[in-house]
């Protein structure tokens, strides 16, 4: 299946997700350090709205700084309802824009990501399909906001539930989804993993909450 495929699969379980949810948990402190559910929804979201010049006028607002284009893409979205932002993801479910690019792997890598963040925040827990997760476990590696490469770098990263493997060095075992969320740097990962290779993570990754936002 092509990648654009699985992103509409990601974003529809996405949905799904979302409509689950109480107000409450939308309220709840996501993975994400200073965005609650509500924030990661709307950055998820943000970008699929904005033409070439309304996305070259974002990132110019924000310095050219990715981390600040999130922020303001979320700032934009705030006085959006919950309503308004699971009709936005169901529309945009096959991606547009920035999402689109790289045959929709940013959409699929990116709603991974932060639908993890959503889950785990929450206590809910899910069985990501391989063949969904393999190909993300690769380009989040090297996509640029992510620099996952650079988290794992020196280790030998082996997931134990699919036929998947990176690097050199001590090794790192682990499910594939924890080890995704190593990559992308999230704190609290670590106990989920095993290997050697886990105490060259620790600096890198730690405990608590992470700071960057891919």
């Amino acid at each position: 299946m092509d990648s654009m495929s699985l992103a509409e699969q990601e974003r529809a379980e996405f949905v799904g997700l979302l409509k689950s949810l109480t107000p409450e948990q939308w309220q709840t402190q996501s993975l994400c350090s200073g965005w609650s559910v509500y924030d990661v929804v709307a950055h998820v979201i943000s970008y699929d709205e904005l033409d070439p010049r309304a996305l070259l006028g974002r990132v110019a607002r924000a310095g050219f700084n990715p981390n600040r284009a999130n922020a303001l893409g979320v700032t934009d979205y705030r006085l959006r309802s919950q309503e308004d932002l699971i009709a936005l993801v169901e529309k945009y479910r096959r991606p547009r824009g920035l999402t689109s690019l790289f045959g929709g792997m940013i959409a699929l890598t990116d709603c991974m990501i932060h639908q993890q963040d959503i889950r785990r925040a929450l206590g809910l827990p899910r069985e990501i399909p391989a063949e969904r997760i393999a190909p993300v476990l690769r380009f989040a590696l090297f996509a640029p906001p992510i620099r996952g490469i650079f988290k794992i770098w020196g280790v030998r990263a082996v997931a134990t539930d699919l036929d998947w493997c990176f690097g050199f060095g001590p090794e790192v075992r682990g499910k594939a989804e924890a080890l995704l969320m190593a990559i992308a740097g999230r704190r609290g990962i670590l106990p989920e993993l095993s290997g050697p290779g886990v105490a060259k993570l620790t600096p890198r990754i730690g405990g608590g909450v992470p700071q960057s936002r891919p």
